[in-house]
């Protein structure tokens, strides 16, 4: 069973890769490299040296991503680092043998849907545990040893991008690439993410127990209770009660307050967003 189980994920890893890297060249060959722009990270840096001296692109991701595959093996595991490697070479291989046509020369259309199937392309391979950018790879490992968060180093790269391309290039195709950049994150995000974001709800009140019966009939959702005490009160007195947490998506989130407020308007709610969730009640009960 154990057998069948890993066959059916790699499956479907290799089925999110080759969907990540058909986006990602699609929207290389058809939408950026005709139109001069580039991207954010180890694409962006293919992108603005291949222009710059009409070198190979396929050639250069792989060159570009070499260093950052060495340090993936180091710092995330030699099957990451296996799976990544393969995925850049396959990217460059389709980039090398298959001609995509080019879409549209309209600037702006050019660095939104640029942006949207890379950040497709990328997000789909991460969905699938491999990457088709190692950036992030770097960050992870700067971010180690300068004590500073991941986003804030990917942040530093890219803006030495851009202002390489701005000198380069021009300030124009600066701009636009920051626009493709933008698009392609987010696409990133929504793929990685899906289109349900789910938020945690935390709720202390003195109705906990009418609250928790209306988050599982009414809402489908499941609940975990906590047993808490007040870190307040006056002459030490400390107020024992129980505290819910629930996942919920962002679609139900003003009905669990209007319902909550039903209840106990004065309840304690706090909510959080919620990047990746698994196993437990996350899918929605039918009632």
């Amino acid at each position: 069973m154990k057998t069948n189980l890993d066959a059916r994920l790699m499956l479907k890893d290799t089925f999110f890769i080759l969907a990540g890297i058909g986006s990602a060249a699609f929207g290389l060959e058809s939408f950026l490299f005709p139109n001069r722009f580039i991207d954010g990270g180890a694409t962006g840096i293919s992108l603005l040296v291949a222009e710059v001296t009409g070198q190979s692109l396929p050639l250069l991701i792989i060159l570009v991503n070499i260093p950052f595959m060495v340090l993936g093996f180091r710092v995330i595991g030699k099957a990451f680092a296996i799976k990544a490697t393969i995925a850049i070479l396959v990217l460059a291989l389709v980039l090398a043998l298959i001609d995509f046509p080019e879409v549209t020369q309209d600037k702006l259309l050019v660095a939104v849907f640029g942006g949207f199937f890379l950040g497709a392309g990328i997000g789909l391979s991460i969905r699938g545990g491999s990457v088709l950018d190692g950036t992030e790879v770097l960050a992870i490992y700067l971010s180690r040893k300068l004590s500073t968060t991941i986003g804030d180093i990917i942040i530093l790269i890219n803006v030495l991008v851009f202002l390489a391309a701005a000198y380069l290039l021009s300030i124009e195709t600066a701009l636009y690439s920051m626009l493709t950049y933008l698009a392609a994150s987010k696409t990133l995000d929504f793929v990685v993410e899906g289109i349900e974001e789910y938020t945690g709800v935390t709720i202390i009140s003195s109705h906990s127990n009418e609250i928790r019966l209306m988050i599982i009939n009414r809402m489908g959702r499941g609940v975990t209770i906590y047993d808490a005490k007040g870190g307040y009160g006056k002459n030490g007195v400390h107020n024992e009660y129980d505290v819910l947490f629930t996942v919920i998506t962002r679609l139900e989130i003003r009905r669990l307050n209007i319902e909550i407020s039903k209840i106990d308007p004065k309840a304690f709610v706090v909510m959080t967003k919620i990047n990746d969730t698994r196993g437990g009640m996350i899918k929605k009960r039918v009632l």
